[in-house]
């Protein structure tokens, strides 16, 4: 599942106490796995657009009873694909498959230095 934030509906919210502040992506591109009632719902009570694509026998069963199909963009799930290879293709770094470093500093620079060199590789 990825999440997208975009304008300020994605900056964290820092409610008072300790922790971690919490953030809402603005919208979810998300496979089929995802594609549940609870999972739809629990995204449309918090606001938040979701891209889906839903199973054969959803489709099957909102027909059956008369339902609307749920929104789905094409162009925003294409997309989803390039994440998901670029994920794969960082993955081929041991280090970096493994969160073989210690700190997150050090991580964020692997993942850098990787995508760097993934990026420059077809030159």
């Amino acid at each position: 599942m990825h999440t997208v934030r975009t304008g300020h509906g994605g900056y964290p919210h820092r409610p008072p106490g300790p922790g971690r502040p919490r953030t809402r992506p603005d919208h979810v591109v998300a496979d089929k796995g995802y594609s549940s009632r609870a999972i739809r719902a629990h995204l449309r009570r918090r606001g938040i657009k979701a891209t889906i694509p839903e199973r054969v026998d959803q489709l099957a069963g909102r027909a059956r009873r008369h339902e609307r199909r749920c929104g789905f963009d094409k162009q925003v799930y294409r997309r989803r694909n390039v994440v998901e290879r670029c994920f794969n293709r960082l993955k081929h770094w041991r280090g970096i498959a493994t969160r073989y470093d210690k700190t997150a500093a050090s991580f964020e620079a692997a993942v850098t230095l990787a995508s760097t060199l993934l990026w420059l590789r077809p030159l």
